[in-house]
């Protein structure tokens, strides 16, 4: 079985909740304490194994590419300390982009790196889902879930019906361990439809067939959804899903972005201070 040296990032969407924000900078570059949020999710990928990342971007975000260059105006800085991070990341990934000129789903957007891909698998990661695992990275679970079942392995978690119903839900079969038999998957089931609270949030391994599935798979409102093409899969006993370790953050939301830099700040050099300052604020506030 091929192992999984390559990573897919769909960061095209222009970020329109985050307005007016996201009229200059794109989300993906929003800051979750001192570095951007794709930042997070590209380390992710080099921390699982991946060697060879393709983000793929709107127009307008050449704020990505000028961040993850390996060259710039910051090459004459000596002192490399506030740099480091950044520039050994760029030293262990060969980074390429690919421009999404129609904002037309997610499933097309994956569908853009076919020629990156070829024949082997991949990992796709949304561009507005930071996850913190405390074990392996996330990838790095879902690629050791690919490699025991040669599957499309879907990252999934359970979530309360309120924030179920905002992403795709599995039908649930048989589950051993982590593992969870895919028999459906419904996108964004009304409340009284949902099939279980098991969310696919962000992360998958995909194998080459589902481009054909992507080609053969209807839009809707003019929009390719990647969730359709897998669910053809399913019916292929193609996919499997694996419930990851890890504290995932939604940074397509408000709400996401600050949980993100609070979680994130309280593992900082300012611990100690933000702590002081949240109960001082809490008191003040009850």
């Amino acid at each position: 079985m091929k192992i999984v040296r390559k990573a897919v990032i769909p960061a095209a969407g222009y970020g329109t909740r985050f307005l007016p924000i996201t009229k200059g900078i794109p989300k993906e570059m929003l800051p979750i304490y001192d570095k951007p949020t794709l930042h997070y999710i590209v380390k992710e990928a080099v921390d699982s194994g991946c060697t060879d990342i393709l983000i793929i971007v709107s127009e307008g975000k050449e704020a990505i590419k000028k961040y993850f260059a390996k060259e710039g105006p910051y090459d004459a800085i000596k002192d490399r300390k506030r740099l480091y991070e950044i520039d050994e990341l760029v030293s262990k990934a060969n980074i390429s982009y690919v421009t999404q000129k129609v904002l037309n789903g997610n499933g097309a957007a994956v569908q853009l790196a076919k020629n990156f891909t070829g024949d082997d698998p991949f990992v796709v990661m949304f561009g507005d889902d930071v996850i913190r695992s405390r074990t392996d990275p996330c990838s790095r679970q879902l690629i050791d879930a690919f490699q025991n079942t040669g599957k499309v392995v879907l990252g999934v978690q359970e979530r309360p019906d309120s924030e179920a119903i905002l992403y795709g839900v599995v039908k649930k079969g048989k589950t051993e361990g982590r593992y969870t038999e895919v028999l459906g998957i419904v996108e964004k089931p009304q409340l009284s439809a949902l099939p279980s609270n098991l969310c696919s949030l962000g992360r998958f391994v995909l194998i080459p067939e589902i481009y054909d599935a992507l080609a053969n798979t209807e839009t809707h409102f003019g929009e390719i959804y990647l969730t359709d093409a897998i669910s053809a899969l399913v019916k292929e006993n193609k996919v499997v899903a694996y419930t990851f370790e890890g504290e995932r953050f939604d940074l397509g939301n408000k709400f996401g972005f600050l949980q993100a830099n609070i979680s994130f700040g309280l593992e900082g050099e300012y611990q100690k201070r933000l702590l002081e300052y949240m109960k001082k604020t809490i008191l003040e506030n009850e």
